[in-house]
């Protein structure tokens, strides 16, 4: 195996002078998606997470960090080190310039040249893997650095997104806020990648919503819900790993979805409303759609997890997306149908309303 691929800014140190910085987190605002993207009046609420600093991981990248400093488990000034797709990156960046850490995280050739840039512009050093795990894929080659990384760094501390339950923990924030911006909500919808959003939110959410619904989005070729795993091309959503934090028990469903398919809704979403996001966010504007449109009177949330401008160069790129065949495809108005996850392998937007989880079987 060749090595690694290093971005370093070596140049500039953490400061632990600001503090400030993580009162900018939080407090993101909602918006009403209707007509003309949702036909026949009725619409959905998005929660739009890209207006943190960095997205919906600042969250759980200062909760991880404060928590692990206040059990001892970080030392002061120790190095953070771990594995990301980019948004997580962004919030360690965030977390160690206020909290005086230094932050190395791990990638993969899939990270844009944008988030590359960005990470790096923030004082975090930058380790790309160079070829993908037998089993595991780039995320289980991510997830071996780090530990290697963290035998080599003295001190070193990995937050574990993946099976952190302070992961989890990081949303309630969210999960009030959502409280105090509408007075009932009958239906959560959110991408499911670590599954720290969408079992932190509905935690809070069904204490005060019992009937609560929580929908599950996830891409094709992930292996999260009992799919099997396979080279994906959307980031922040999907996993070929089985992180311990998706909450399986409190899905009502799961939906999985095309590349293509979140590209049309990126980009209908932003021509007709003038808001938009990634994959995570076509992807659960898709499911979130149909929802509204099949549940007439209910309220039904969606959880954007980020703005569209990291994605300049492939969602909103006619070029990459031409390469890929992802332009000219407009979704079905419904979605395909499995009766188990294990039915058969999926290739455009399917439905189960049958959500197990795919390890329980071998324990």
């Amino acid at each position: 195996m060749s090595s690694p691929a290093i971005f370093a800014r070596p140049d500039e140190a953490p400061s632990p002078g600001y503090s400030a910085l993580s009162l900018t987190v939080g407090n993101t605002p909602l918006a009403f998606i209707s007509e003309p993207f949702v036909p026949g009046g009725g619409g959905f609420w998005a929660k739009l997470e890209g207006f943190n600093p960095g997205g919906i991981k600042d969250r759980p990248a200062l909760h991880m960090v404060r928590q692990a400093r206040a059990r001892g488990d970080l030392r002061p000034g120790a190095t953070i080190v771990e594995s990301t797709s980019g948004t997580l990156g962004l919030g360690l960046a965030l977390a160690g310039i206020t909290y005086g850490h230094p932050v190395t995280l791990v990638g993969d050739p899939g990270m844009e040249p944008l988030m590359c840039s960005l990470l790096t512009s923030y004082g975090a050093r930058l380790e790309i893997v160079t070829e993908p795990h037998p089993v595991g894929g780039w995320q289980e080659a991510r997830r071996e650095r780090v530990q290697r990384l963290l035998a080599e760094i003295p001190d070193a501390y990995c937050p574990d997104q993946y099976n952190n339950p302070d992961n989890v923990d990081a949303y309630a924030g969210l999960a009030h806020e959502l409280l105090g911006q509408l007075p009932h909500i009958d239906t959560l919808v959110c991408s499911v990648g670590t599954g720290g959003h969408s079992a932190g939110i509905y935690d809070v959410l069904r204490r005060h919503f019992p009937r609560l619904r929580l929908v599950g989005v996830d891409t094709v070729g992930s292996t999260i819900f009992g799919q099997p795993a396979r080279t994906r091309l959307m980031r922040g959503l999907g996993s070929s790993i089985h992180p311990r934090n998706v909450a399986y028990d409190a899905f009502s469903e799961v939906h999985w979805v095309a590349p293509a398919e979140a590209v049309w809704a990126c980009r209908a979403l932003a021509a007709r409303h003038y808001v938009s996001g990634g994959w995570s966010t076509g992807a659960v504007t898709l499911v979130a759609r149909w929802l509204a449109r099949s549940n007439a009177g209910q309220t039904v949330v969606a959880v954007f997890p980020d703005g569209p401008w990291r994605y300049w160069n492939t969602v909103f790129d006619d070029e990459y997306c031409r390469t890929h065949g992802l332009l000219g495809v407009v979704p079905a108005d419904e979605p395909d149908l499995l009766s188990a996850p294990g039915e058969r392998e999926v290739h455009r937007w399917t439905r189960c309303t049958s959500v197990a989880d795919p390890l329980a079987a071998t324990r």
